[in-house]
């Protein structure tokens, strides 16, 4: 399991940085994270019931909070705070993050949403 070695968000920017211990190191937009938050209100409980979430660009972090030696929960402006974000999937989103944010541009295009508030 990688084991970050900095976390340091960067408000201005609403931009995560994250660093691991095998030299990788990642810029993941709170955009981004809110939308892939790994909570159940996104992901669903089952395979399948990933809800797309629109209207997020604004979005920032107020809040990053250890949880254990595995983990932060990220609280947004939105007061979204449920995810817990291991180290891997925090490393799988950084990795993933070109593909992912495809994806959910295109989710957001076939249903008809936005990226902006209503």
């Amino acid at each position: 399991m990688p084991t970050p070695t900095e976390i340091r968000l960067d408000r201005a920017t609403r931009v995560l940085h994250v660093s691991f211990d095998d030299g990788t190191a990642y810029a993941l937009p709170a955009e981004y994270l809110r939308v892939e938050s790994p909570s159940a209100e996104v992901q669903g409980h089952h395979p399948g019931q990933k809800q797309t979430v629109a209207g997020r660009r604004h979005v920032g972090i107020i809040g990053i909070e250890p949880v254990g030696h595995y983990a932060v929960r990220l609280v947004f402006d939105d007061l979204h705070d449920t995810g817990i974000f291991s180290w891997d999937y925090l490393a799988e989103l950084g990795r993933e993050q070109d593909h992912r944010w495809q994806a959910y541009l295109n989710a957001l295009a076939a249903k008809g949403l936005s990226r902006d508030p209503k």
